[in-house]
């Protein structure tokens, strides 16, 4: 009973301090902040709209369709897009198999060539179809890849938030640490400032519009900006649906040259 006692003293002088959360609580966030924003209901259905804009104000648009698929929550995932327009993108193809405990499987195909290429785990961090987003921000990163802890806690845009600062277990390509900006109430990321090893800050995500759809609190508008570039990314869900009844055949080399018509029209 005095050890229970001494314990819970120490914890209460700790709160009253205001030390810093451990790692422990800091990925106990992270994963609750991952599972709120790439796994929403068992399966996703939505029509994207991606605007470019360059540092001269110049915009390229790019119009798709997204399917998801999950095993389980936090577990392994499918997804697949499918480009409707403009015509040079028209028809081009990408899916994903998720793996949480090893490297994701990707693919992308080409119709003017009518070519299925395999994507490296490599090119992970490679540009999605010319924008500032890259494949594996399309997926998501698991929170299991990368060490995290909480830097502090704050206040962005009115709400309460988390600044956790990840660092990735391995070297990697895309940055060298990343700080979120994770939301008390819903879990969700409202900011990511990404750096590279010089520690120079290189690309902002933003989550412009959160809405509850179908139950769930889903990003419905966010941006993706270059720093160096001075080029950002916007990405609009004009519809989305969840728990349609996806199945796994759709996530299959066959639909990347012929799309389900039953999901996209």
């Amino acid at each position: 009973m005095q050890k229970l006692t001494s314990l819970l003293l120490t914890a209460l002088f700790i709160v009253a301090l205001g030390i810093p959360v451990t790692a422990q609580d800091a990925t106990e966030i992270m994963k609750k902040s991952h599972l709120a924003y790439y796994y929403a209901g068992d399966d996703g259905l939505a029509t994207v709209n991606m605007t470019i804009i360059d540092k001269k104000g110049r915009e390229r648009s790019r119009e798709f369709v997204m399917l998801r698929l999950d095993e389980s929550d936090g577990g392994n995932q499918k997804y697949y897009t499918y480009f409707l327009k403009p015509s040079d993108v028209s028809r081009i193809s990408f899916m994903v198999h998720k793996k949480v405990d090893g490297n994701d499987a990707r693919w992308i195909y080409i119709p003017s060539v009518d070519l299925v290429k395999q994507i490296s785990a490599d090119d992970k961090n490679s540009s999605f179809v010319g924008s500032d987003f890259s494949y594996e921000d399309v997926s998501g990163r698991p929170w299991t890849e990368d060490n995290h802890t909480i830097k502090s806690e704050s206040e962005l845009d009115g709400k309460a938030v988390w600044v956790i600062e990840s660092i990735p277990k391995k070297k990697d390509k895309g940055f060298a640490r990343k700080v979120s900006y994770i939301d008390k109430e819903t879990f969700l990321p409202l900011k990511e400032e990404y750096y590279n090893k010089k520690d120079k800050f290189i690309k902002e995500m933003r989550s412009v519009e959160i809405k509850e759809i179908e139950g769930f609190l889903t990003i419905t508008h966010r941006t993706m900006k270059d720093i160096k570039k001075n080029r950002i990314t916007h990405v609009r869900f004009e519809s989305i649906d969840y728990n349609v009844g996806m199945t796994d055949e759709l996530f299959t080399e066959r639909y990347l040259t012929n799309p389900p018509a039953q999901y996209i029209k």
